[in-house]
């Protein structure tokens, strides 16, 4: 069982989570004007954010597997949290498309450096009927700073009446203090002693097929999960001006926030793949009423319900993973669920870019009303993983299967 001081690390990464998230959503919701303002429009966002999302599948698949083989992860957490907040701030000098892709190629990157032994660590602090939990927590403080950055932002926009290249600058200030608290208080949990180099270095992931149908299921949602940066386009189509953009990420956020560890700790109680399903549907209503589009007050009511989407998926889902990995490849199950849902979100990004511009914003709004709904018929028919710790569940696997 993790110690009280090992159990202290999902309350340090809660603190770091928020820290570096109210860094990178005080740049994020103000990206689309900035993109604006330097000439570029949707299909340029398109490609930057699919691309920052996505080119680093191949950093976070990799991270998954030296999870598993190394006995130290802190030093992968903390390089990852310092690379995304250095580069953060050379937004306010960008002055093209280009430019940002590179920053937003970079930030995203250091996020799949950090993702997967990260996520190790905080299962590895816990005990398992405590998992979801955990993780909610993770997820709700994270998306408390990402209720922090749109109000900071909207702040120095609006009352100091600064420019978005001064919230850039800004940003970096959060940004440092995340990194100074991961490397200075999170210890690593000592379940991990004498267990480098378990797995060997394999391109055969060696999982479950249970893992595989949810892994499938995840990833026919992610073709139609394009950048949240869409939704805010499509605010501004329905009359919402681009400078409540932060306005929009905070009333998105604060549902988010409210309801994570709820929603964590609800599937620590009933099948996590229910609630994981019950969040694939909260989203296609979400994009049906955005491509419906009726009013600004259907906008704002849509982008608060879409909170509780993220909350019902993002921290259920990642210890879903952690239930059916088995101990020593949790790193490596992580990793490629991380890769494919970066694939396919590049896929998503690209798409909805390209029907945007061919047929207007309804179409690919849509499609990915459409898509998350089989997801969740996907995931209500998958099996249940069992409930035992996942030490138990590997005792009879051997370490290179």
């Amino acid at each position: 069982m993790p110690s009280p001081r090992e159990r202290r690390n999902v309350y340090l990464f809660g603190a770091t989570s928020f820290l570096n998230d109210t860094a990178s959503e005080m740049a994020y919701w103000t990206l689309p004007a900035f993109l604006a303002s330097i000439g570029a429009g949707p299909a340029h966002l398109g490609v930057i954010e699919g691309i920052a999302e996505s080119v680093a599948a191949a950093a976070k698949l990799f991270t998954g597997y030296v999870t598993d083989r190394v006995s130290r992860r802190k030093p992968i957490v903390v390089f990852g949290y310092a690379l995304a907040n250095v580069v953060k701030p050379i937004l306010a000098i960008a002055t093209s498309w280009w430019q940002v892709l590179i920053i937003r190629f970079a930030d995203r990157t250091a996020k799949g450096i950090r993702g997967a032994p990260r996520d190790v660590m905080v299962a590895e602090s816990v005990d398992a009927a405590n998992r979801g939990s955990a993780f909610g927590l993770l997820q709700a403080m994270d998306s408390a700073g990402a209720v922090a950055g749109p109000l900071l932002a909207l702040f120095i926009l609006t009352r100091l009446q600064y420019g978005i290249r001064a919230v850039f600058w800004a940003a970096a200030v959060p940004g440092a203090l995340a990194i100074l608290v991961v490397w200075l208080f999170v210890r690593e949990p000592a379940e991990r002693e004498g267990k480098s180099k378990a797995v060997p270095f394999t391109l055969r992931p060696g999982l479950p097929w249970r893992f595989h149908y949810v892994l499938l299921a995840v990833a026919l949602f992610s073709l139609g999960n394009s950048s949240d940066m869409f939704l805010v386009l499509r605010a501004a189509d329905a009359g919402i001006a681009v400078h409540y953009a932060p306005l929009l990420g905070l009333v998105f956020n604060v549902t988010y926030t409210l309801t994570s560890w709820p929603a964590g700790r609800l599937s620590d109680k009933v099948p996590r793949h229910f609630v994981a399903a019950s969040g694939y549907a909260v989203f296609a209503a979400v994009y049906a009423v955005f491509a419906a589009a009726p009013s600004r007050a259907a906008i704002w009511g849509a982008m608060a319900s879409y909170g509780l989407f993220y909350s019902l998926t993002n921290p259920v889902l990642r210890a879903l993973v952690v239930d059916y990995a088995p101990e020593p490849k949790r790193g490596r199950a992580l990793g490629f669920f991380y890769f494919v849902t970066s694939i396919t979100t590049l896929a998503a990004s690209l798409i909805t870019g390209e029907l945007w511009q061919q047929f207007g914003a309804r179409v690919p709004f849509l499609l990915s009303a459409a898509l998350a709904v089989v997801a969740a018929l996907m995931l209500l028919f998958t099996a249940k993983p069992a409930t035992r710790a996942a030490s138990e569940l590997t005792a009879d696997v051997q370490p290179g299967s």
